[in-house]
């Protein structure tokens, strides 16, 4: 994985420099700080990314990369559980999956039903998508690493017999 200022260095390769300071309305020379390693090695300074995931390991919150995420047109979909931890069976994880939905539709059938949506509704419909959207991305996480291969090989044999 690149550190903060190496990926600041090749977005500076297809970006210029010159061009970011004059927008952030910062020195040039700062800006190239920024692409340098800090430390007794290097001679740059902290840059907006270091500072931002100090940000969020101090507050614990991860709403503050949900908004840098939503700002650049994204959204942010945190890790499934590493697979050490135990396992979550099959019917389980798809029931989470479908109780979830039933509760997103049943937040936008609410929302709309007086003809509009607030924007208090529409938060509340996004937060749900998001969870829905994490929910479904660490179950299919789960079924690409083979954790959920016993369970389905079991129900496939007990439909057989019936």
């Amino acid at each position: 994985m690149l550190k903060s200022h190496e990926v600041l260095r090749e977005v500076f390769q297809e970006t210029s420099p010159k061009a970011v300071a004059d927008h952030v309305g910062l020195s040039l020379s700062m800006i190239y700080k920024w692409a340098e390693e800090t430390g007794e090695t290097g001679s740059g300074t902290v840059n907006p990314l270091d500072r931002v995931i100090s940000l969020i390991e101090a507050t614990s919150d991860d709403r503050i990369i949900k908004w840098l995420s939503n700002q650049s047109g994204g959204f942010f979909l945190k890790n499934p559980d590493s697979p050490e931890q135990e396992e979550k069976e099959l019917m389980l994880a798809t029931n989470q999956i479908l109780q979830e939905f039933a509760k997103l539709l049943q937040l936008i059938a609410h929302a709309a039903a007086d003809g509009s949506i607030s924007k208090d509704d529409a938060s509340l419909i996004r937060k749900n998508w998001q969870d829905l959207k994490s929910t479904t991305e660490g179950f299919v996480n789960h079924c690409e690493l083979g954790e959920f291969k016993e369970i389905k090989d079991e129900i496939r044999e007990s439909s057989k017999k019936v």
